[in-house]
C-alpha cells in the first residue's frame, strides 16, 4: 500500500473528491463526501478542500471520471499544496496507477482510507491479523506502486527488467504472507469457537450490540456492565469484540457483546476478514441495534446496518432498535423518528435516560425461549440449582425432605440439565376389584 503519510512532515494535506453517480439518490454523493472527510480526519490528515464531481454517464476506464476533470483536479491539488488525492469511490489498480503517474502525487480511494484506520486502531492479535490480511489482499494487485524507483522495462527476449523481477518476487512473498495469515486467523476462529462453547456450557442468554460506527455501542456496553471498553467520539474507536456479563433487574445474568461498527461502503474484504468478529452476532439470542439519533444521516445508518445483518443471515433475529443520544436531538427529529419507528426505544447512555426501559425489554426477550417448569432437585445436586438461578427466573423455591422444589422459567438450551428433575405429581391408579370366589 502507498505510504502517503510522511512522518517527516508536520501535516499531510489531502484533496477530497466525491462522486455523484447516476444510480445514486440526489444528495447522496454530498453525504458520502462529508463522511469521507470525517474518515480522513481520523487519520490526522489536513483537508485542503472537498470537491464533488457529478458523472452524467458511466464511469470512465482511465481515471473513473473524465480526463479533463481529472487534470483540473490534479492541478488544483498541486496549487493547494496537497500531498494526497482521496477519491470517494473504489479505484481499480490501473486507475490508481494512472492517477499517480499523471499527478505525481499519492492517490488513494475510500477503501484504503478505511483500511488505514483499521490498521491504526487494531490492538489485539485477532484484529491485527484480520487487518493485515485485508491490507495484503488489497495491495497485491497494486504492488507496482511500490516499485516505481526500479527499472520496469521489459528487456529483450524472455528476460524482464530489474523491476519486473523484483515485482514477481514481491508478489510471491505477499501470497505466502496471505496464506500464513489465513492459517493464523483460522486458529483464532477455532479458539473463539472454543471460548464460545465454554460459555454455552454455562447457558447464559447472550445479546450482541450492533450499529453504525460511533453510534455509542461501546458506551452502552460500559453502562450496562461497568466495563472499561474504549468509547471515544471517533470512527472505529474499537475493533475487537468484547463480551461482558451483567445482572438484569430480575436477578438473571445476561452476556453482552460489543461488535465492530458498520459503515457505508465497507470494503468486502474487511467484512470477510472480520467474519470471526461478526459471528458473535450470529450466535447471539437477540440483537440491540444502536443508532445515533443526532446524526443527520441516521436513516442511511439504519439501512447500512440492516444490509450487513442481512448478509450475515441475522436480519430476522429478535432485535431491539435503540436510538441513542436523545439529549442531543431536537424535538422535531424526535417526533419524526418516533413516528417512523414506533417500537424503538429512545435513550441517552450519557445521562441514563431510558435505560430502565431497555433493561425491561432485555428481560422480555431473554424469557421468550424459556420454559415454565416445576422441578425437584436432589440435595446432592446444588450445582444444578446454582445454574438455574444464574440463567433462568426462579419464581419459587423450597427445601423439602426429597430435595429442593423449584418453580420457574428457564432457557430451552438448559433442558438437558433440568429435564431429569421435572417434578411429576404421582397419580393414583384405580385398583381393579378382585373377583369373588364362587
Amino acid at each position: 500500500m502507498a505510504n502517503f503519510l510522511d512522518a517527516k512532515k508536520p501535516t499531510t494535506r489531502a484533496l477530497l473528491v466525491g462522486v455523484q453517480t447516476p444510480d445514486m439518490a440526489p444528495g447522496e454523493g454530498t453525504e458520502l463526501l462529508g463522511e469521507l472527510k470525517e474518515l480522513v480526519e481520523n487519520l490526522n490528515l489536513s483537508v485542503s478542500s472537498t470537491i464533488l464531481v457529478t458523472l452524467r454517464d458511466r464511469q470512465q476506464p482511465k481515471f473513473l471520471i473524465g480526463s479533463g476533470k481529472a487534470a483540473e483536479l490534479m492541478a488544483q491539488a498541486k496549487a493547494e499544496g496537497a500531498d494526497v488525492i482521496v477519491i470517494d469511490e473504489e479505484l481499480s489498480p490501473a486507475q490508481q496507477r494512472n492517477w499517480e503517474e499523471e499527478s505525481g502525487l499519492a492517490v488513494i480511494d475510500r477503501q484504503e482510507v478505511i483500511l488505514e484506520i483499521f490498521a491504526d486502531r487494531a490492538q489485539t492479535r485477532e484484529a491485527v491479523l484480520q487487518v493485515a490480511l485485508a491490507r495484503m489482499e488489497y495491495s497485491l494487485p497494486r504492488l507496482t506502486r511500490a516499485w516505481t524507483h526500479l527499472s520496469r522495462q521489459r528487456g529483450k527476449g524472455s528476460m524482464g527488467g530489474e523491476g519486473e523481477t523484483q515485482l514477481e518476487n514481491d508478489r510471491r512473498i505477499v501470497r505466502d504472507r496471505i496464506a500464513h495469515l489465513k492459517s493464523e486467523i483460522a486458529q483464532v476462529i477455532s479458539q473463539r469457537a472454543t471460548q464460545r462453547r465454554k460459555r454455552q456450557r454455562t447457558p447464559v442468554p447472550g445479546m450482541a450490540i450492533v450499529g453504525y460506527t460511533n453510534a455509542g455501542k461501546s458506551s452502552l456496553l460500559n453502562k450496562l456492565t461497568g466495563a472499561q471498553v474504549i468509547a471515544a467520539d471517533k470512527l472505529f474507536a474499537t475493533l475487537d469484540p468484547t463480551t461482558r456479563q451483567f445482572e438484569l433487574p430480575d436477578g438473571r445474568t445476561l452476556l453482552a457483546t460489543d461488535t465492530v461498527g458498520f459503515i457505508r461502503r465497507l470494503p468486502h474484504r474487511l467484512v470477510e476478514a472480520f467474519k470471526a468478529t461478526l459471528e458473535e452476532v450470529v450466535v447471539a439470542d437477540f440483537i440491540i441495534h444502536v443508532l445515533d439519533i443526532a446524526n443527520p444521516n441516521v436513516a442511511h445508518h439504519f439501512a447500512t446496518t440492516m444490509e450487513v445483518l442481512g448478509e450475515l443471515g441475522t436480519a430476522d433475529k429478535p432485535a431491539i432498535t435503540v436510538f441513542n443520544k436523545v439529549d442531543a436531538a431536537d424535538a422535531k427529529t424526535l417526533t419524526l423518528i418516533r413516528a417512523q419507528h414506533p417500537d424503538a426505544l429512545f435513550l441517552s447512555v450519557h445521562t441514563g435516560q431510558g435505560m430502565d426501559k431497555l433493561l425491561a425489554r432485555c428481560e422480555e426477550l431473554a424469557l421468550d425461549d424459556n420454559e415454565s417448569v416445576d422441578l425437584l432437585i436432589p440435595h446432592n445436586r446444588y450445582d444444578v440449582v446454582a445454574k438455574l438461578h444464574g440463567a433462568g427466573q426462579v419464581r419459587k423455591q423450597e427445601s423439602i425432605a426429597e430435595g429442593v422444589r423449584i418453580t420457574g422459567r428457564f432457557p430451552s438450551k438448559l433442558a438437558a440439565i433440568f429435564s431429569p428433575f421435572i417434578f411429576l405429581v404421582p397419580t393414583k391408579v384405580p385398583r381393579t376389584p378382585r373377583k369373588k370366589r364362587k
